[in-house]
């Protein structure tokens, strides 16, 4: 493959992601207006004190809401988006949604980090096992299990730990990032949240592993039959030399892939765990913002998924180029 095919190789793949990125920026803006309710009325409507029409009209006018959706609203929204400018949130007043994602994104970069980890190291293990011993009971054990998990929300995963080892046996706290009255910043409080991640993470992780161990598996078995590890086995090289110097490093680009494609996901991951287990993180941002439909901050986090999500795919189009150089034929 020459240069200048590699070049245009990924110069196609750079204006795909664009391409998708606007479209993506685009749908945000509709998608969320054709939501029954309005911000005004949820927000004010959830005072104490009685509102009138008056004031409703009074705070859409504040807001923007009462100007035509095409072309004000949606020129202002993508020319402020295209300069990095989300605006302000409707339901926290004052708050810009930049300030409001990038005080949340870290717990969940933590957890579906964690989770992550933990997913990729025993789920490829597995996968690596059962394909090499396919049709032994490793084998049956480990794809019943994932098939198990792969089919099996997070959500649910999340509540049954949370039954099991926070309200049955008491083992571990199932409700937020830490303890009350802990002071931030000691050894305490670390241990604490530690404490804390243990059953959410585990709940990502669980249901991350089995789309691992699917296609590690099946890699693993395409692999096998491969006419060089029939030369292989022929100029007689043991179990671990196949496995280490031919088998293990073929099989990992479709799971190269899919662990890329994964870490796109970890914003959008773990929105519904988050609301199980109230970790503060974007996905009770995001139950909180769609309940007081508040545009600015959905707009803002749902662009965050999709640019995540894009970059991710961008990055295992050029790996997955680097790794075989055919795709780039």
């Amino acid at each position: 493959m020459n240069g200048g095919g590699g070049s245009r190789h990924i110069l196609r793949i750079i204006v795909r992601a664009s391409i998708t990125l606007l479209m993506v920026a685009v749908l945000n803006f509709i998608l969320f207006r054709v939501i029954p309710g309005d911000p005004a009325s949820l927000l004010l409507g959830g005072a104490r004190v009685s509102v009138t029409a008056e004031q409703i009209e009074a705070q859409n006018q504040r807001w923007g809401l009462d100007r035509p959706l095409f072309p004000d609203q949606a020129v202002d929204y993508l020319s402020a988006t295209l300069r990095g400018d989300f605006g302000y949130s409707f339901k926290f007043r004052g708050r810009h949604v930049a300030d409001l994602i990038a005080e949340r994104l870290p717990d969940t970069i933590v957890l579906v980090g964690v989770a992550q980890i933990m997913a990729i190291v025993i789920g490829v293990m597995l996968g690596i096992y059962a394909g090499w011993r396919r049709g032994g009971a490793g084998d049956r054990i480990a794809t019943g299990a994932s098939l198990a998990l792969y089919s099996t929300p997070a959500f649910w995963l999340g509540m049954i730990l949370v039954v099991i080892f926070s309200t049955a046996l008491g083992w571990l706290p199932g409700y937020g990032a830490y303890s009350p009255g802990l002071i931030t910043g000691s050894l305490g409080s670390f241990l604490d949240y530690l404490q804390h991640l243990t059953l959410p993470a585990t709940a990502v992780a669980l249901g991350l592993i089995g789309q691992y161990v699917v296609v590690a598996r099946a890699a693993m078995s395409d692999v096998l039959t491969e006419d060089y590890m029939v030369t292989a086995r022929a100029k007689g090289l043991t179990n671990g030399q196949m496995l280490m110097r031919h088998a293990f490093r073929n099989a990992m680009l479709p799971v190269v892939t899919l662990i890329t494609l994964n870490i796109g996901y970890v914003v959008a991951g773990a929105i519904t765990v988050e609301a199980v287990f109230a970790w503060p993180g974007i996905g009770g941002l995001t139950v909180e913002a769609l309940n007081a439909r508040d545009y600015p901050v959905l707009q803002g986090i749902f662009l965050l998924l999709g640019v995540s999500i894009v970059l991710a795919n961008l990055v295992a189009d050029l790996a997955y180029s680097l790794l075989d150089p055919r795709v780039r034929q």
